[in-house]
C-alpha cells in the first residue's frame, strides 16, 4: 500500500512503473483502472492509465483508491492490484480575515 498525505489545497501525481519478480520492467495488458473505494477525494488519470493526479476533497480525511491491472499479455487475464490511502489534511487559517463594512448612522 502506498500511503500520502497531502492538505485539502493540493493534488498529487502518481505514476505506476511496473516491475517483475526479478525487479525489471514489465508490461500490463490494457489500461490500468483508478477506482475511489472510499472517501471524497477524486481521480483524474491521465490518457493510458499509467499515471493519474490524486486531487483532495475539501474536506480532511481519508480516500482509499484501489488501482489495478492485467498482467498476462495473451488472452486470459491475471488482475494485479495495489492500494493507495490519501490521507488529507485541513489546511490551518493563517489570519482572520476581518471585513469592516460601510459607514451607518448613529
Amino acid at each position: 500500500m502506498l500511503e500520502i498525505i497531502i492538505n485539502n489545497e493540493q493534488k498529487i501525481p502518481v505514476t505506476i512503473n511496473p516491475l517483475s519478480p526479478s525487479g525489471k520492467p514489465a508490461k500490463l495488458d490494457g489500461a490500468p483502472t483508478w477506482t475511489v473505494q472510499s472517501g471524497e477525494s477524486t481521480i483524474n488519470v491521465v490518457s493510458g492509465g499509467l499515471s493519474a493526479e490524486l486531487v483532495s476533497s475539501d474536506n480532511p480525511g481519508d480516500t482509499m483508491i484501489l488501482v489495478s491491472a492485467d498482467a498476462d499479455l495473451g488472452a486470459g487475464v491475471v488482475e494485479i492490484s495495489d492500494v493507495i490511502k490519501l490521507s488529507v489534511q485541513g489546511v490551518l487559517a493563517a489570519n482572520l480575515g476581518l471585513i469592516a463594512g460601510p459607514p451607518v448612522p448613529k
